[in-house]
Parts: structure tokens; sequence; C-alpha cells
């Protein structure tokens, strides 16, 4: 029997877009994390203080002798400040491997051999330490202001504090893609996520006190900008309009810290993240 070449035939099928790849990843790690039982208590030990917070607020309503309980902006400036120690065990819990186990793995062979560029791989794993990083800043600071127009009846705070929405949502924002792009740069350094969480653990505590320590030993406090926290924390307390804690950094000079670290991270990333890696 004779074979006929037909020849090369363009495909006829259906084709699914490519565009939601990043979800694909996002969504098995997101849901890989909420199956480890260790991780989900640290987020609802991280809830807390909103607990303490609304404890507050529902006394400071109810009683007027406690009306000095009443929330203003410094305690919403306040309480984003107490969630960065959350901030700081999720991003290591959640984060440390999130590239290091697939270069463990030689996983990246793998996912880039399907039609998945880059771009999406990183926002993908980016969005897993979003997502979680959120739900212990953003979610329960926006929840508190909500519950403080609830209990005090009115829309009269809401009102006199438009800012406070914004302020909450950029200043978590910040906490957030500062601590998600500088782990996920340093993940894709390493095959090994215990090293990527003590490298994250020692830059983030070390370079605060190594700050400190110069600024105390020449009496200059422009030291700030060598913690990348306390440096975060100019930007957020100027966001806010509160005076700052972390004086001797300026708002321009903060904000250029803290653009130049995300920028050095994207570039890590840029160079790690590639379909071929050479042994």
């Amino acid at each position: 029997m004779p074979i006929h070449d037909r020849g090369y035939r363009r495909y006829a099928g259906s084709r699914v877009p490519g565009s939601l790849a990043w979800w694909v990843i996002a969504r098995a790690g997101i849901v890989e994390r909420l199956r480890d039982r260790r991780f989900l208590a640290l987020l609802l030990f991280a809830w807390l203080p909103f607990l303490v917070r609304g404890v507050q607020i529902y006394i400071a309503s109810s009683f007027p002798q406690a009306s000095f309980l009443a929330l203003d902006e410094r305690t919403f400036r306040a309480f984003i400040d107490q969630q960065r120690p959350f901030v700081f065990f999720a991003t290591i819990y959640a984060g440390a491997g999130l590239i290091a186990n697939d270069r463990q793995a030689n996983a990246l062979q793998l996912y880039f051999s399907k039609p998945i560029t880059r771009a999406q791989y990183v926002c993908g794993k980016l969005l897993i330490l979003v997502v979680f990083l959120a739900a212990v800043t953003w979610l329960p600071a926006v929840s508190l202001l909500f519950l403080q127009t609830l209990l005090s009846g009115s829309l009269d705070f809401f009102s006199s504090h438009l800012f406070l929405l914004p302020a909450i949502t950029i200043g978590s924002a910040l906490e957030i893609g500062v601590a998600a792009v500088t782990m996920l740069a340093l993940s894709s350094l390493s095959r090994s996520s215990r090293f990527v969480a003590i490298l994250y653990a020692g830059i983030t505590l070390f370079a605060a006190a190594f700050g400190r320590a110069v600024g105390a030993a020449t009496g200059i406090r422009g030291w700030t900008w060598l913690s990348p926290q306390d440096t975060l924390t100019v930007v957020i307390d100027a966001t806010f309009g509160v005076p700052t804690t972390a004086s001797g950094t300026s708002v321009a000079a903060a904000l250029l810290v803290v653009a130049l670290l995300v920028g050095a991270s994207i570039v890590v990333l840029a160079r790690q993240v590639r379909a071929v890696e050479v042994v």
C-alpha cells in the first residue's frame, strides 16, 4: 500500500490562551500552603491584634468615660506596625521555597517547556506571597476601619478620616511589595529553602541592628536607610501623616532606597529565573 506524504497541516483544534498560566501557578501554591496546619495557625494568630483592637473600639463606643480609647490615624498606623512580625514570619514560611524548591527539583525547565513565560511564572509565585501577606496586613486593618464605623453607629468617623482607607492600602502595599519581591529574589539565588529563610532573616534583622549601631556610634541619625524596615517606616509614617519614629532620613531618600531595593530584586529575578540553567 503506497504511503502518501501529506506534508504540513495547520492545527485545526481549539486553542486555550495561556494568559492565565500565572493564576494556575498561584492557585497551586496557595492551596498547598493552606493545607499546612502550622501555617494556618500562624495566619489565625496574626488576627489576635485585630481582636484586641476590636475590644478597644467596643469599649470606646459603648462607654463615654472610655473615650480616651477612641481610635485615630495613629492607632491604625500602630496597627500596621504591630503586624510587621507576622509579615516577617509569613514571608519566611510561605516564600522561602517558592523558587528554591523548583530549582532544587530542576523544575524550571519543566515550567518553561510549556507555554509559560518568565513573567507569568514570577507573577504566579509573587501572587502567593501577596495573598497571604495581605491577609495579615491590609485585610485586618481595613476590617478594623469598618468595625469602627459599624460600632460607632454613624459615618462620622469614616467621613472625617477619608484618607485612612488609601493610607492603609498604600502602607500595606509597601510592606507586602518589598517583603514579597525581596524574598522571591533571595529564593531564586539558592536551591535550599532553609538557607533562603536564614538569609532573609539575617538581612532583615542584621541590617536594622547595624544601622542603629552605626547611628549610635557616629551620632548621625541618617543611617536609617541601611535598614529596609526603618526605611519603610519613614515612608508609611508620611503616608498616614504622623510623625515618624525612624527619624534621620527624608521621605524622598526613603522612597529612593525602597525603589532601589525593589529594582535590585527584579534584576536578580530576571537573571536567575531562566529556562536553561548552566550547571
